[in-house]
Parts: C-alpha cells; structure tokens; sequence
C-alpha cells in the first residue's frame, strides 16, 4: 500500500511539473482574445472533438500540424494559446512545443480546456 501511495505521489507531482511548463490564461482572457482576433489560439482535441465545438476562431492543430509554421503569423512574439479538453489534459503540450520549436515566445495554456470554457457558459463554434 505505501508503494502504491508513493507511487501515485509522484504522479501527482509529475503531472504538476508537466502543466505547469507554460503560463497559464483564463477563459476570460481567452474570450476577450479570441473576440479582438490578438492572438492565435489552438485546439489539441482532434478533429472530431473540433466539429463538435470548439474556442471562436480556434485552429484545429490536428489539420494545420504538419504546416504549423504556414499557420503562426511571422512574428515570433505573437501571442499562441493552447489548449485541449481539460485541466488534467496534457495533449496542448503537442502544440505549444511545436510552436516554441519554431521559436515562438508568447506561448500560454488555457488549462481550463474546452469543458471548461463549456461549463463556463462560453459558445463554441
């Protein structure tokens, strides 16, 4: 038992390590954002979760990955916010890695995830 507990633990810091590699944003900020077109904002949920709704205005990163840097605006400082479904959600890594690889500096996570942005009464597109 004490295995299993040390065991999950580490998990538990693991995974805070790992959210916490990119600045956080709120879904306010994100609306705000996403209304005044400042920033590029992309959905790590896959194509179907896509369809089903998603942030106004977000990029699919399952159909622009393989040309992300056709995708970004040139600016390397231009703001990119990535998220996917939720806060134990690690999937937008995918993105906000490329994007950094790229070179990109102003890179943040929406933690909250769509089923955040949802229960927070937020419309999707």
């Amino acid at each position: 038992m004490k295995k299993i507990l040390a065991l999950l633990a580490a998990a538990v810091v693991a995974v805070s390590a790992y959210a916490g590699e990119f600045a956080d944003i709120s879904i306010a900020e994100v609306k705000t954002l996403a209304e005044s077109k400042k920033a590029v904002i992309i959905d790590v949920n896959g194509g179907d979760s896509y369809k089903m709704g998603h942030v106004p205005g977000a990029l699919s990163y399952a159909a622009i990955k393989d040309k992300l840097a056709d995708s970004l605006p040139k600016d390397k400082g231009s703001l990119i916010i990535a998220y996917c479904g939720s806060p134990k959600c690690g999937a937008y890594l995918a993105a906000a890695k490329a994007a950094e690889q790229l070179g990109y500096t102003n890179i943040k996570h929406m933690s909250a995830g769509i089923s955040g942005w949802r229960s927070a009464g937020m419309k999707t597109e």
